[in-house]
């Protein structure tokens, strides 16, 4: 992995650089994930025609280092992915960002400009209030989630993200939850649909129907549909969604 120490989180960061042609593909993971845990097997589906992919493990999750004092908003996020950016000197983009992933990546679209090609997020949290996942973890007090409500969450948990749920820092868990309750002004729908780059939102089949995704195809923006999914899209069908970005992405190319 390839790591760059963050003066914005104090920390080090580190994601994948997978290797392949074309604009990168930047992948922005969810709470309680990691993108080296989610998309290795999605970047290197045969839809995406080996394009190069990074993807990143935001501060406190997969590889990345735990801060302590890192306060774990959307907007400090988006800034450390900017951050790596920088470092890496890419000069165009496609983004993806999945559920928190989604909004910090609106927020990283709207620091890109013309660097970003397209965007592509799948079920973002648009609005202040969280999803019920957020809502339930920062419904608890900080200190009584670090303490023992996280460790009962990865007891209790028997799916597949149990794998990288544990590897998340329960600070750093809780406080993205609480961002994402808070929320941010303008909204993370209000910026999604200021945006001028090509932008596309995914929803798994077993999601909808939701006012959003409506909301955002009545604006134009094309969406698209994971078939035999749902929220963890990534593990529950990677070769469809690896095939939804590529047209998503690769349309775009030329």
């Amino acid at each position: 992995m390839q790591s760059l120490f963050s003066t914005i989180a104090g920390a080090t960061v580190r994601w994948h650089d997978l290797p392949g042609v074309g604009i990168p593909m930047v992948f922005i993971h969810g709470l309680g994930c990691a993108s080296s845990y989610e998309y290795p097997r999605v970047a290197a589906d045969p839809a995406l025609r080996g394009r190069r992919a990074i993807l990143i493990d935001l501060p406190g999750s997969g590889y990345s280092d735990k801060p302590r004092n890192f306060a774990f908003t959307t907007t400090q996020q988006a800034a450390v992915v900017m951050e790596v950016l920088d470092a890496l000197d890419v000069k165009q983009l496609d983004l993806y960002g999945h559920s928190m992933g989604g909004s910090i990546a609106i927020e990283v679209a709207e620091q890109l400009s013309t660097r970003l090609r397209t965007l592509a997020v799948s079920e973002p949290n648009f609005h202040a209030g969280g999803g019920m996942f957020s809502r339930h973890v920062a419904a608890q007090p900080e200190t009584d989630f670090v303490a023992s409500g996280f460790s009962a969450l990865v007891e209790e948990e028997r799916s597949a993200w149990k794998g990288c749920v544990q590897m998340t820092s329960p600070t750093a868990m809780w406080r993205g939850a609480k961002s994402l309750v808070d929320g941010i002004s303008p909204s993370w729908m209000s910026r999604f649909l200021k945006l001028k780059c090509q932008r596309a939102l995914i929803f798994g089949e077993h999601c909808l129907p939701d006012e959003d995704a409506t909301a955002v195809a009545n604006a134009g923006i094309p969406l698209h549909v994971v078939p035999n999914a749902g929220h963890s899209m990534s593990w529950e069908n990677p070769s469809a969604l690896a095939a939804i970005l590529a047209r998503i992405f690769i349309r775009n190319e030329g």
